[in-house]
């Protein structure tokens, strides 16, 4: 499955190199809800919720109506979560939290099942969260171990580092995860080429690819990528 990528900043889509420097604006997001809406699901990223700096809930009531959507960002409570698959989103995904609380997650989980992705965002080993601000002791696989045993639906990996820079899928890491990890895997983060997609698809347990910036640039067309995706 490809997944293509809408990160929210005062409303507008936007790509951001490791979570901080702005590298694109595409401004409204709709048009895009509505191509990308036509291959499949979309993910969206509350940017400035999962900073604590606002909140793009008016613009993400808009997107879920036109696309099937995986809503993430600034869902660190029940009535946050609530909000968005009241709201129409497919999923909801939970990163901060998530890491920081299993007993919060484990809840979650039972509270709404298989509709939770756990969001494993990660600088080397270690686990990113607030937006990527902050590194907490827990690793990637600890996350990952602890999202399977609360009942997740996915997990959805992404190197901070790689995130929005077209320098390469972080191939290795993505695959060790995976293999710890006996949960549906989405992989992200520094998709360039069809190539890269190819290659993560061809991992066992990625279930799918998210592609943002190369989309956005024209670097990967979404048909080669859906096609790459399935080979």
């Amino acid at each position: 499955m490809i997944v293509p990528s809408i990160d929210l900043q005062d409303g507008h889509a936007v790509q951001l190199v490791g979570g901080e420097q702005k590298v694109l604006d595409a401004g409204d997001p709709r048009p895009l809800a509505r191509r990308y809406g036509l291959v499949g699901e979309i993910a969206v990223v509350d940017l400035d919720a999962a900073l604590g700096k606002g909140s793009n809930a008016a613009v993400i009531g808009d997107l879920v109506g036109l696309a099937p959507c995986r809503v993430g960002g600034g869902l660190r409570d029940v009535s946050a979560v609530d909000a968005v698959l009241e709201a129409g989103a497919r999923w909801a995904v939970v990163g901060t939290r998530a890491a920081l609380d299993h007993q919060f997650l484990r809840d979650l989980c039972r509270a709404c099942p298989d509709r939770i992705i756990v969001a494993v965002d990660a600088r080397g080993a270690q686990v990113a969260v607030k937006g990527w601000t902050e590194i907490v002791r827990e690793t990637v696989i600890d996350v990952g171990r602890r999202a399977l045993d609360a009942g997740a639906a996915a997990l959805l990996y992404t190197d901070v580092a790689r995130d929005g820079t077209e320098h390469g899928p972080n191939v290795d890491d993505t695959a060790a995860l995976a293999r710890a990890v006996a949960l549906p895997l989405l992989a992200s983060g520094g998709v360039a080429r069809v190539a890269d997609v190819a290659r993560l698809a061809a991992l066992d347990g990625v279930a799918g690819v998210v592609v943002g910036r190369a989309l956005y640039t024209g670097a990967v067309s979404l048909p080669e990528a859906i096609a790459a995706g399935r080979a």
